[in-house]
């Protein structure tokens, strides 16, 4: 009797073998929109310990298995990251292995440096872009108070072109990406973190929480700290921001760049931020070189620069001339679906701007109609992407990337 079912789970074994480096299974239903987008499966789902090695995913085709790079995000729910390649076929099939030592891992394609002022993201050897963390003054002659850290500049295209600006003459605030709050309420008092010449408040760079490099994304979470200049007493911290930057592997044709900010704030009463034309979301100051001659906005609604400015969208795209190979480069800033007021409110400088040079100015503006009001310790998040890129982009690709922002594909567990 022992020998029969000896035998009986001998040939179950072999009709199911145990396949002592496979993690699991899964199927990721994409869809026709999609495009160049990140896909995350939590590691919760499957039975797996660390100490038994990294994990390598790979997609199972009728060839066989093809290694696909990944990234594990470590943490309170960890996930492994991957960026499914181009394919006609919508439904995917992947496994997730204990990396052996035959699995070929590619050198990570996207890493950090810094120094005594940046941090600086690189995909290969090309920049993506740097976050000055170093306090930053004003050319001399100018009031120190225009002095600031804690924002993005160079962005570059894929070409090498930079497309940000800090400190124009006209906007001496002004810097590259950055997003801080212009009509606010702090106990009562006016307090402007926008203006900087008012000397009613600043946002300063405090230090960095994480910084990451990998095959899959790198980037850096950075807390900032909104000052209240008129506190009673010492200068007070009215908003602790995380700046969470993550830049996606996509090839390098395009760079694909998420900028999330999650606010708090310590203080007892809270803070109001009022409803205002500027404040918040995610500003962008382009280059010198764009006027109303040479650059171009459109938004998801159609509008342009004569007519987007306190219009809703849930994309917009700006473009303009540069020394590229194909004579432009440009952004497409993308609002995900929780943001407040989604499709969001914007800011966009009109044509005349600037004395009539039409200079380009770009925000999105969750404030410009209503009030928000944050109260103390509570987590408020807002979320964007940049599609960075040269050449230009027809509005059908700038929807298939939103929508590639805006909605993660159906996940199986087989």
């Amino acid at each position: 009797m022992k020998t029969r079912l000896f035998c009986l789970l001998i040939c179950i074994y072999m009709l199911f073998p145990v396949r002592a480096d496979e993690i699991g299974r899964f199927t990721v239903q994409l869809e026709a929109m999609h495009k160049d987008i990140p896909v995350a499966i939590s590691l919760d789902q499957f039975s797996y310990n660390t100490d038994k090695g990294s994990i390598a995913l790979f997609e199972v085709t009728g060839a066989g298995e093809t290694f696909v790079p990944s990234q594990v995000e470590a943490g309170y729910n960890a996930r492994v990251w991957f960026i499914p390649s181009p394919s006609e076929q919508l439904s995917r099939t992947f496994v997730l292995k204990y990396q052996g030592d035959e699995t070929k891992v590619p050198p990570v394609a996207l890493t950090i440096e810094k120094d005594e002022k940046d941090l600086m993201i690189k995909h290969d050897e090309s920049p993506v872009l740097k976050y000055r963390y170093a306090e930053t003054y004003p050319p001399e002659g100018v009031d120190p108070l225009f002095k600031r850290s804690g924002f993005v500049h160079p962005l570059w295209s894929p070409g090498g072109e930079v497309l940000t600006r800090i400190q124009p003459l006209d906007h001496y605030h002004h810097y590259g990406i950055w997003a801080p709050w212009t009509m606010t309420r702090v106990e009562g008092r006016k307090v402007d973190f926008w203006n900087l010449a008012s000397g009613e408040g600043t946002v300063i760079f405090s230090k960095f929480l994480s910084e990451v490099s990998g095959t899959v994304y790198a980037g850096f979470q950075a807390l900032q700290e909104h000052i209240d200049f008129g506190a009673k007493g010492f200068d007070q911290t009215a908003i602790n921001e995380v700046l969470d930057i993550r830049v996606w592997n996509t090839g390098g044709n395009v760079w694909i760049i998420d900028y999330t900010s999650t606010m708090t704030t310590p203080l007892d009463d809270g803070i109001l931020l009022e409803a205002y034309r500027y404040g918040g979301g995610i500003g962008f100051r382009a280059i010198e070189k764009w006027t109303k001659d040479n650059s171009t906005v459109l938004t998801s609604e159609g509008k342009t620069r004569l007519d987007a400015d306190g219009s809703r969208a849930r994309w917009c795209l700006v473009e303009g001339e540069t020394d590229a190979a194909q004579g432009r480069s440009g952004i497409l800033f993308l609002s995900h679906p929780a943001n407040r007021m989604h499709p969001e409110p914007m800011r966009v400088w009109p044509i005349d701007a600037n004395g009539g040079r039409g200079d380009l100015f770009f925000e999105f503006t969750p404030i410009r109609y209503e009030d928000w009001e944050l109260k103390p310790f509570i987590k408020y998040a807002l979320r964007y992407r940049m599609v960075v890129f040269d050449g230009e982009m027809e509005p059908e690709m700038a929807e298939r990337y939103w929508y590639s922002f805006a909605t993660q594909p159906k996940i199986e567990i087989n």
